[in-house]
């Protein structure tokens, strides 16, 4: 599969309170086919800490290896 499914972008950066909800997050991307982008990143908004992790569709991959 090329493109992912149901009009998802190729590229995504989720982002959340590092907890339980923003990992199935992520899992569920995982699970569709995404593969992870690079290390994700942390910061402190004074209450949380929030998390960003970007995913691309492996078709991006294999694109810049042509």
């Amino acid at each position: 599969m090329n493109k992912p499914p149901e009009g998802l972008l190729t590229y995504r950066a989720l982002t959340g309170p590092d907890d339980d909800a923003f990992c199935r997050r992520v899992s569920d991307a995982l699970s569709l086919g995404y593969k992870l982008y690079g290390s994700p990143s942390l910061t402190f908004n004074g209450e949380n800490v929030i998390i960003v992790q970007a995913i691309i569709w492996p078709s991006i991959d294999q694109d810049s290896k042509k």
